[in-house]
This record gives C-alpha cells, sequence and structure tokens, in this order.
C-alpha cells in the first residue's frame, strides 16, 4: 500500500527531531525520555535506592532512564500489553495491571518493598476518531491513577501523561481531592501541537 501524505509528512518530521536524533545518538529507545529528564530536573523525581513502577514501558525509554537515577539499590519493575527487550536494571512483566496473575507477580518483585514512584506515559493506539481517542487515553489515566493510590507509599510520587480535551478537567480535579500536591509540566520535549501535559502528584504523608 503507497503511504499516504499524512504519513509520509509524519515521517520527515519524526527523522527530523533533533529529539529523535539526540535519542539515537545517546542511546536511549525513545524521545520520551527526554520529557522524564525534563521533569526529573525540575522536580528530582529520583533517589537512589527509590522503587519505580513504569505502567505502559514499552519500547523502555523511560525505563531507562529511571534504572539509571536510582542507583545504588533502587529497582525499576516495568510493566506492559506489549513485550519489552531486555533493559539493564530493569524487571519487566508483560501483561494487564489490573489483571490478578500480574499484580501477584508485581508483589513478588516488590518483595514488600515500598513504590516510592509511580510513572505512566501510556496513550491508546490511536484511531483517528478524536472523541473516542480522548476517552480512551483519560481511561487509561484513570487506571495508572488507581494503580498508584493503591500502590504509593506516603509521600510517594505519581507521574501521568493526559491529553487536554474532554474529561482533563474531571480528571484534574479528581486527582487533586486525591493527593497532597498536583502540577502541570510541559516539557520541552512535547511537540508543539500535541495536547499532551504531565501531572505530578504526591500521596499525603
Amino acid at each position: 500500500m503507497k503511504p499516504s501524505k499524512t504519513s509520509k509528512q509524519w515521517m520527515h518530521e519524526h527523522v527530523s527531531d533533533p529529539f529523535v536524533q539526540m535519542a539515537k545518538k545517546e542511546g536511549y529507545r525513545s524521545r520520551a525520555a527526554y520529557k522524564l529528564l525534563e521533569i526529573d530536573a525540575k522536580d528530582h523525581l529520583f533517589k537512589p535506592g527509590t522503587v519505580v513502577v513504569d505502567l505502559g514501558a514499552t519500547p523502555g525509554g523511560w525505563s531507562q532512564v529511571a534504572a539509571a537515577k536510582v542507583k545504588p539499590g533502587g529497582k525499576v519493575i516495568a510493566l506492559d500489553l506489549l513485550p519489552l527487550d531486555p533493559l539493564p536494571g530493569v524487571e519487566f512483566i508483560q501483561g494487564d495491571f489490573r489483571e490478578e496473575a500480574v499484580l501477584k507477580q508485581l508483589e513478588q518483585l516488590l518483595n514488600g518493598k515500598p513504590v516510592g514512584l509511580v510513572i505512566s506515559d501510556m496513550a491508546p493506539n490511536i484511531s483517528g476518531v478524536v472523541s473516542a481517542d480522548q476517552a480512551r487515553a483519560m481511561h487509561l489515566a484513570e487506571l495508572a491513577m488507581e494503580f498508584a493510590l493503591e500502590h504509593l507509599k506516603p509521600g510517594g510520587s505519581f507521574l501521568v501523561k493526559v491529553f487536554q480535551g474532554a474529561g482533563f478537567e474531571e480528571y484534574y480535579k479528581l486527582m487533586r481531592s486525591r493527593f497532597a500536591r498536583v502540577v502541570t509540566r510541559k516539557p520541552k520535549a512535547s511537540r508543539d501541537r500535541s495536547s499532551e501535559v504531565y501531572l505530578l502528584a504526591t500521596v499525603n504523608t
């Protein structure tokens, strides 16, 4: 099938993207690594010894950053429905993080250690139907928030990608009612035209 004009345009933009080029040069699996690095530089998410859970981790850009930042003594557990090529310092569970069997695997890997940080850069497969895509994206964000509230230790943090649009304001209000502090971040590596923003929340101590 012949590539559409839109897909050709996206490919050109992707290849010429400075963050894509930098990721290739510096060995990161995705340009998304720079979003996390920038947020960490501002908010100091990672500390040596921190236990991190990365939801929707594939292809692994965020897990790579986390694994390097939590040394020594830290732990990074990545979860995704899709397979993840092995990464040094990252333990991977393939499956749905809502399922009992997956949660049991997570508990075994945690081995009683409290979770200090939950990160989620998840996005749904795009159908092109804006309202449906937005609804699916917000649903993923809601699932990630429930997971974070159940697993984070007091004072732990939750970083999640959301898309501004239908359901965003309600999600933001809910987040503010359930966490001690919530701030919004739009890193430079986020494309200007993208409606994505990141919300960083802290659990009550």
